[in-house]
């Protein structure tokens, strides 16, 4: 008998990529601007549609996350405004893990007339996450230039703000305000 396997290889080779997957695997930072920016202005809206549904107690963090929001959304549209980075905007990165889930994202839930304030931070603290978790990885594969600095920028920042928000989490539902 042949020890030789009958069977061709149609795929490729353990270990390898095949070319259709590595073209799924990357994306343009020109339409990671565009997600992100989606991303920022409607978690913007849904933070300002937010402040007159919640407690009085809570209306200040629904104010400040709306604020930092727009401060993202604004980063985003002026690098995208930019004249010097035309070249570096068809740049392929790789696709991040949480790319579905960031796109997803733009869409936000319905927390209903009065939502408690449980529901506001848990949510909140979701969303910074996520949104930590995939600008880091975009920075991580970004080239040098002013997108990897804008994307560890905002890595930092939501790591700050869900640490933020998770200690007010944690100081509302042990303090027995929820």
């Amino acid at each position: 008998m042949s020890t030789e396997s009958s069977t061709e290889s149609t795929g490729p080779l353990e270990g390898q990529q095949s070319s259709y997957e590595r073209i799924r695997s990357m994306t343009t930072l020109e339409d990671v601007l565009s997600v992100a920016t989606s991303f920022e202005e409607s978690a913007r809206n849904f933070y300002t549609d937010l402040i007159p549904k919640i407690s009085k107690n809570f209306r200040w963090l629904a104010e400040e996350l709306a604020k930092e929001e727009q401060g993202h959304y604004e980063l985003f549209t002026a690098l995208a405004a930019r004249d010097d980075i035309e070249d570096q905007i068809k740049a392929e990165v790789e696709r991040p893990a949480t790319d579905g889930k960031f796109a997803e994202a733009v869409m936000t839930p319905d927390l209903g007339e009065k939502p408690d304030d449980q529901a506001v931070l848990q949510y909140a603290m979701s969303r910074e996450h996520l949104a930590m978790t995939h600008y880091r990885s975009l920075a991580d594969s970004s080239p040098a230039g002013p997108f990897k600095e804008l994307f560890e920028y905002l890595a930092n920042e939501e790591a700050k703000h869900k640490e933020e928000l998770e200690k007010l989490y944690y100081e509302t539902v042990h303090s027995g305000g929820v």
